[in-house]
């Protein structure tokens, strides 16, 4: 028993840890699982199935119970008198019932062609769900990297602060002694104060930004979550996957479809149909009685001509094929310069990043120089401070560069499609 809680105790803070790591990846998947336009595709699709269900009832024979009851002001008689034969005519009040069926032979495939009408409309608009779940993806690369953004300013301010009271340490003793002013150690305090500041600043935005994040994941980030920083390639690529060219040719595909239907709507239909019934008269208007009847037949419709409607619908549709075209063309030159713009982003964060850590090493060096010069009180506190901030304010901006390159890298990533 022993040993199971100890092996409890040894995985619990495991797993406790792990769930604090997130990565760019882990957002995008939320997302597309919990966002609530997300639940959209099943339920299209299980609409869809319900539809095209309905749709292929129309295969199915047609029953229709029918009664009436009439009264007219006249009825057929004979305009003659026959002798020896009395002829009377129909009763004014009629009666009748009746029982029809109906069952489509052939329509040209129509219904056939609903059906698939049908399940292209429901991938349209399921492509239309992804489309708007790929376009959350350029919010959550902004959020993402601000958090990362604030995690590294976080780290290199504490760096800056341990530094400070390292030195201030340092002074309170130079003081003791004479060698350095008081005023010194007053000004190296205040600017540990001031990077207390900051830090509670830099929390509160990432707070913010994990809350904005969690929002948009429907998901519960904890505020002490690290994020993975993700790792790019330099790959420049003219494939484009976005979701919404595929979009576009499922439009087109529905058009296409609705010219298929327009034209099965003119082929002839022929249909087989009975009917019994029970009526006064029946089916034999001078027996004037109720009696039982039947009838059975087969019936052809084709509209031969329709004053070109038809045709006005095709050249309509054709025109929304051609809007289609001009959206996608309107599309594809606006992704091109998105990525021409962020291509030349990436090459410029590229080239800056490279000189970072030369700055860097330069301001490393001063600042040794000048810590030696304040323990000798060549300089004052100010002056070693100005080369301290500037040489933390240069590793702030070489993280800032990097963090803007992944940016970048990502946006780029989302704006081609990969």
């Amino acid at each position: 028993m022993k040993k199971i809680i100890i092996l409890v105790l040894i995985i619990v803070p495991f797993f406790t840890t792990a769930q604090q790591h997130l990565s760019l990846e882990d957002c995008y998947a939320l997302v597309n699982k919990n966002y609530p336009i997300a639940k959209q595709s099943k339920l299209l699709q299980e609409k869809s199935a319900l539809d095209i269900a309905t749709i292929n009832l129309g295969k199915l024979p047609k029953f229709d119970l029918n009664a009436q009851v009439t009264y007219q002001s006249d009825v057929t008689q004979l305009p003659i008198k026959i002798p020896n034969l009395t002829v009377d005519p129909a009763n004014k009040d009629q009666y009748k019932a009746t029982f029809d069926v109906n069952q489509i032979l052939y329509n040209g495939g129509l219904i056939n062609a609903n059906a698939e009408m049908k399940e292209i409309q429901t991938k349209t608009q399921q492509q239309q769900v992804q489309v708007n779940l790929y376009q959350l993806k350029s919010k959550i690369n902004q959020l993402y990297f601000s958090i990362l953004l604030s995690q590294e300013k976080m780290e290199i301010l504490k760096a800056k602060q341990q530094q400070l009271v390292s030195k201030v340490n340092e002074v309170k003793t130079a003081v003791k002694y004479g060698a350095i002013l008081a005023a010194s150690e007053k000004i190296l305090e205040a600017e540990s104060l001031k990077i207390k500041q900051q830090l509670t600043e830099i929390t509160y935005d990432k707070k913010r930004f994990i809350a904005n994040l969690a929002s948009l994941t429907f998901s519960t980030i904890p505020d002490n979550v690290i994020l993975i920083k993700p790792i790019f390639e330099k790959n420049f690529t003219t494939i484009n996957g976005r979701p919404e060219l595929q979009l576009f040719d499922l439009q087109n595909q529905q058009i296409e479809h609705s010219k298929t239907i327009i034209t099965k709507k003119k082929v002839p239909k022929i249909n087989a149909f009975g009917q019994a019934g029970y009526g006064n008269p029946g089916l034999n208007m001078l027996d004037n009685s109720f009696q039982t009847f039947y009838m059975l037949g087969v019936k052809a419709n084709w509209n031969v001509f329709d004053w070109n409607k038809s045709k006005k619908e095709k050249e309509a549709l054709t025109i929304s094929e051609a809007i289609i075209v001009t959206e996608k063309e309107t599309f594809l030159v606006n992704t091109n310069l998105q990525l021409q713009e962020m291509e030349n982003e990436i090459n410029k964060l590229d080239e800056i990043t490279s000189t970072d850590s030369e700055i860097i090493a330069l301001r490393q060096y001063v600042v040794k120089s000048a810590d030696s010069q304040l323990k000798n009180g060549v300089i004052t506190a100010s002056d070693y401070l100005i080369e301290l901030t500037n040489l933390y304010q240069a590793k702030l901006n070489q993280k800032i560069h990097e963090i803007q390159l992944d940016l970048a890298n990502a946006n780029y990533l989302i704006i081609n499609g990969n």
